[in-house]
């Protein structure tokens, strides 16, 4: 799972399952005399036979004035600009800047991903988005339907209502999240993909069922432990800085009155400096409501 996982995530975090799957998700509060805010762990690809519904999540729903997702401008055409702009290197191939050690590994990776194209599929991107197709090809390839992500529906739901949704970021911020980190560590991202490939679904298997569980314990232990641990400086912009951004924005929704529910990836309400963790710095305390 390590490091570039953990990113793999954020922007698609999940699973192999074939059969049916009842999740129960984390779902927090927080209340004050005239506000309420609703906190949801989501993952951004499921099978369309998971159901993740509950009694307590509908009425949080049902209450809620708004939604706020981590991203609303994720259409194809503007990723696909985005990807163009960011993610391609023409002026140099990709197995130009590895060893011939990485350049097997790579050719390797590509083949066990079942890659379309192969190890040439990749040569003009760069580390970055290299490892986040490497990363997420087996996924595809298995039928996880983007549309069937929890943000998704959720947004879908809302927008039905007739109620607003909006992005607590942009596509391109998170994008950028990676683009702008120096090659030398989008290159240790690449290395780690072919780690992730190699050890196929088991990892996800494991987090899934966490996140069905709601086990925020077990989502910290495979997701943020190794993040953590391995690359700090990842850590600290993908989950710290992202998370302390959010919570900053959720107080100053809680000094006006309303009730409003904000779906973020699960792996960002877990650990030890989770949204909630972030909140309470700021005076705003949450509760688990029990499904």
């Amino acid at each position: 799972m390590k490091l570039f996982r953990r990113f793999a995530s954020a922007l698609a975090l999940n699973l192999l399952l074939v059969t049916v799957a009842v999740a129960q998700p984390g779902l927090w509060v927080a209340r004050n005399g005239q506000a309420t805010v609703y906190l949801f762990g989501t993952v951004h690809l499921l099978p369309s036979d998971t159901q993740w519904k509950s009694a307590a999540l509908d009425k949080a729903l049902d209450e809620s004035q708004r939604l706020s997702i981590e991203i609303v401008d994720d259409d194809s055409a503007s990723m696909q600009t985005l990807v163009t702009q960011h993610g391609l290197d023409l002026t140099a191939p990709l197995s130009s800047k590895l060893d011939d050690a990485d350049r097997g590994q790579l050719a390797k990776a590509a083949e066990t991903a079942n890659l379309p194209g192969g190890a040439a599929s990749l040569q003009s991107m760069r580390p970055w988005l290299a490892a986040l197709t490497l990363t997420m090809a087996p996924l595809m390839q298995a039928g996880l339907d983007p549309n069937q992500g929890v943000d998704k529906l959720l947004k879908a739901r809302m927008q039905q209502a007739g109620k607003p949704v909006d992005g607590l970021e942009t596509a391109e911020k998170q994008i950028l999240m990676l683009a702008d980190l120096p090659e030398a560590m989008q290159l240790d991202f690449l290395r780690q993909s072919f780690k992730d490939v190699a050890d196929g679904p088991g990892k996800l298997h494991e987090l899934i069922d966490a996140w069905r569980n709601g086990d925020t314990a077990a989502i910290a232990r495979i997701e943020d432990e190794d993040l953590r641990k391995d690359s700090p400086l990842l850590y600290q912009r993908l989950i710290v800085e992202r998370n302390t951004a959010w919570a900053k924005s959720i107080a100053a929704r809680m000094q006006q009155p309303g009730v409003s529910f904000v779906a973020v990836g699960a792996g960002h309400l877990a650990g030890p400096d989770s949204l909630q963790e972030q909140l309470r710095k700021l005076g705003v305390k949450t509760e688990r409501v029990q499904n």
